[in-house]
């Protein structure tokens, strides 16, 4: 018979580590809130998975499972610091504290209150959560008494009465530890009233226990049962089955402590009656332990033996109807949801990671190679440039050979006729327009006014050579800034030198060349215009060697006026026609007006 009674406690033992029951409640809390992960993870909503990891965590704190809750506080205080959203921060961070409270681990218990007060979204907030790091980490009574008045204080002015109901517990503890029985009694019972009237069962639960524990060691057995028959009549335990066998039970072992184990026995198979019949395997197994025991010390053996052979003929039926199981095995498959859920994240992540670490590698390639061509072009495009300047400064510098070739046989000719004094005139005044011409040789652009006196000169030297040729005239627009405005230097000279040297000089009288300065918008318009013989007739009059010649002097002209326009966009125009109704040529030139900076 021994053996037979072992082996079927040990098939009770066994069975006990499977059969941890849960709350259908929390069951299905914690489905829906699975639910609402999955929605967030799937759109990426970062605040949301954490609103769902805290209602889990709170859910299984509410139903008494701390370190279940303790789990997924962490995992929303997680995403919140990640957020920096200083009011969950602050929210989670205290719950987290009171579940590692429950579960007595103090020291991250005390970061975590410290961490809520940090935040401190607002003033009472950050006294509360300062006031509890404190009580846990003090050792001084008085100290703690301080601080857990300050808080039953705070939680009575903002209604909060799950954390006054707290508080008042936490007095309790002091009034025991300084063996103030009397008050102790009192704010357990204000604890216990407070946290049944907000509908907080666990809470209602736990402060009873802890209620009819202090009964029961200080001797006052008569209090403890009555604290646990009044329990016993809320509706929170009425409505739960469950709960009520373990009451039942609680309030059995009062019984037994107290020293009437006959009551004791009636409750345990009233309780044991109340399992079989709603179906809680785990409770009629510890009603079946506790009457065993009880059976053992009357050494009442056939009712022990009859109790056993009772549960095994009805344990198939118990655990067909034992919701319990259904529920952990879908709270665990939920559970195991979650585990594959933040799996999925992580690889997502990972995967998003890598692809954006190629991404940016190939775009920072890209942009490195873009840059490369970039400063490839712009190295081309400085060394073209480059080139059209020495290009265009090459040309500057260029004067038509034949204008001094024929400017020096002019001197030789005074000489030879023993005209020194026109001889000396004609090279002060050829020197001082080379100089003129020597000192702007390094620059695209020269003030209006210079120009104007480098060409007044260029006139009176030819003038001189051809006096008998032709006669000229300047006109200058009044509305031009003489000083500020910008213009290619010795551009109009060549054309000045074709009209003298291809037109006028072979008229058979004298003739007329007039050089016109006008502003037209933001252009500046400048007309030359001869009455000599015309282009067509000086074509004709070319010898064989200057039309080999091809006029060196006008074509460097037209590409300097070429480069002008590729380098500062000038917009220079350049337009020659022979008169349609008169003997002679017209030149018009255009470009857009730009003033000096200096």
């Amino acid at each position: 018979m021994k053996t037979i009674q072992v082996f079927i406690l040990f098939i009770l033992l066994l069975s006990a580590n499977t059969f941890y029951s849960q709350s259908n409640t929390v069951t299905k809390e914690v489905q829906q809130e699975t639910s609402k992960l999955k929605k967030a993870v799937d759109n990426k909503d970062e605040s949301a998975q954490a609103d769902s990891y805290y209602n889990i965590g709170e859910t299984f704190f509410n139903n008494g499972n701390f370190p279940k809750s303790e789990e997924y506080f962490i995992k929303s205080k997680n995403i919140y610091e990640k957020l920096n959203d200083k009011p969950n921060i602050e929210k989670v961070s205290r719950k987290l504290a009171q579940s590692q409270e429950k579960q007595n681990k103090i020291t991250p218990a005390i970061s975590n209150y410290s961490r809520a007060a940090q935040v401190n979204f607002s003033k009472e907030n950050r006294a509360i959560n300062s006031n509890d790091a404190t009580r846990l980490s003090t050792s001084s009574p008085e100290l703690k008494a301080e601080v857990i008045q300050s808080n039953i204080d705070i939680s009575r002015k903002k209604n909060e009465k799950g954390d006054l109901a707290a508080g008042y517990s936490q007095m309790a503890d002091i009034n025991i530890q300084q063996r103030n029985i009397p008050k102790a009694e009192e704010n357990l019972n204000n604890a216990y009233q407070i946290s049944k009237e907000q509908a907080a069962p666990q809470q209602a639960l736990e402060i009873n226990q802890k209620l009819t524990d202090f009964y029961v060691d200080n001797k006052k057995f008569d209090k403890a049962i009555e604290a646990k028959k009044k329990v016993l009549k809320e509706d929170f335990v009425k409505e739960n089955t469950e709960e009520k066998v373990n009451q039942i039970q609680e309030l059995a072992d009062i019984y037994i402590k107290k020293n009437d184990p006959q009551e004791a026995v009636n409750l345990l198979k009233n309780a044991y009656a109340i399992a079989i019949e709603k179906g809680h395997t785990l409770e009629a197994q510890k009603s079946v332990q506790k009457l065993d025991s009880l059976y053992n010390v009357s050494e009442n053996t056939e009712a022990s033996m009859q109790l056993y052979r009772d549960f095994l003929g009805k344990l198939p039926i118990l655990v067909s109807k034992d919701r319990s199981l259904v529920d952990n095995k879908i709270l665990e498959d939920t559970e195991e949801r979650i585990s594959q859920l933040e799996k999925e994240k992580k690889l997502k992540d990972e995967l998003i990671r890598k692809k954006n670490v190629f991404n940016y590698s190939l775009i920072g390639t890209l942009i490195l190679l873009l840059g490369l061509i970039g400063f490839i072009f712009w190295t081309l495009k400085k060394v073209q440039i480059k080139n059209k300047k020495i290009a265009l400064q090459s040309l500057r510098r260029e004067m038509n050979p034949h204008f001094i070739f024929n400017s020096l046989n002019s001197v030789n000719q005074f000489i030879a006729t023993n005209n020194e004094l026109e001889a000396n005139q004609y090279l002060t005044k050829f020197s001082k327009l080379m100089r003129g011409v020597m000192e702007n040789s390094t620059e695209d652009f020269i003030p209006f006014q210079q120009e104007l006196d480098l060409l007044q000169n260029y006139l009176a030297l030819e003038k001189t050579r051809f006096a008998d040729k032709f006669d000229y005239e300047i006109h200058v627009d009044e509305g031009l800034n003489m000083q500020s405005l910008q213009v290619p230097g010795m551009l109009v000279q060549p054309f000045l030198e074709n009209a003298i040297w291809h037109g006028l000089r072979y008229r058979t009288e004298k003739g007329f060349l007039k050089l016109s300065f006008e502003k037209l918008d933001h252009h500046l318009k400048i007309i030359i215009e001869d009455n000599g013989i015309g282009i067509e007739e000086s074509k004709k009059q070319k010898t064989q060697h200057q039309k080999t010649r091809q006029g060196r002097g006008m074509k460097n002209t037209l590409e300097r006026i070429a480069l002008l326009n590729d380098l500062y966009n000038r917009d220079i125009q350049c337009k020659i026609t022979d008169k349609k109704n008169e003997p002679g040529v017209l030149v018009e030139l255009s470009l857009k007006t730009v003033s000096s900076n200096k």
